[in-house]
Formats: C-alpha cells, structure tokens, sequence
C-alpha cells in the first residue's frame, strides 16, 4: 500500500466519523419543536394556559427567574418527569438562557408523550429584553 492511498483511507474514514457525529447531533434535536415568542409566553402564562418549566441550573435561578415558573435543572429533566405528569395534556413552555438547553428539555418532554411544548425563543434574555418581569 502506498503512502498515497494510506493518507486517501484515513481521509475517508475522518470524513464517515464528521458525517456519523453530524448525524448523531442532527438526530438529538427535536424536528418538530414548535417556539413561542417571550411575550406570546408571558400572555399564555398569566392566562394560566401554559406552565414554563425553567431547566437553568440552581445558580441562574438564584439569580433571576419567571414568578412561577417551575424549576427542573436540564440534566434532572428525565429523572424528574413525574413532577410534570399532571400537565402531559397541558401547554409546556420550556425556557433557559437563550433557548439552546430548553430546545433539548422541550424535546425529551416530546419524547415522554408531552405532546404541546414550546421552547422559548431566546430563553430569559429574551424575555428580559422584551421587558417582562423577573423576580430574585
């Protein structure tokens, strides 16, 4: 085997594991996670028409978060389902930071047969730049 074609093999077998990892990553996101706006949340959330469910870690919701709002930390999400059971049938707004940890919630929420939930566009930021209001 030349040199040639040994550089040639270990380039296609890097390019099937970038194409495997893209795939992997692509299939972690929810392909039909439906969003709302902070201010669509905020309004559904005071009518009482939807929860939202912060998966921010204890620190960040010491520091700031939506009156009301349930606290389940992502990582605690699944093993902490039960918690949320009485609202399968109910309207879930997931919310973090900026949308990205509350888009992998709002999918194993989906996973578990929870079948109307919403990620928060743009998480607490969002809403803090929509003007809305928090509490410490």
């Amino acid at each position: 085997m030349t040199k040639h074609s040994v550089h040639q093999k270990f380039i296609h077998w890097i390019l099937i594991g970038a194409a495997s990892v893209t795939l992997l990553l692509v299939g972690c996101q929810p392909s039909n996670l439906a969003s709302i706006t902070p201010n669509e949340a905020a309004t559904m959330f005071s009518e009482q028409q939807a929860i939202i469910v912060d998966v921010r870690e204890d620190s960040e919701w010491n520091e700031e978060h939506i009156a009301g709002a349930i606290h389940i930390p992502l990582a605690q999400v699944e093993n902490r389902l039960s918690e949320l059971a009485q609202y399968k049938n109910s309207t879930v707004i997931t919310q973090c930071r900026s949308g990205k940890r509350s888009a992998k919630a709002a999918g194993m929420l989906q996973a578990a047969g929870f079948n109307k939930v919403l990620n928060l566009t743009g998480g607490i930021i969002a809403w803090n730049n929509d003007g809305l209001k928090t509490t410490k």
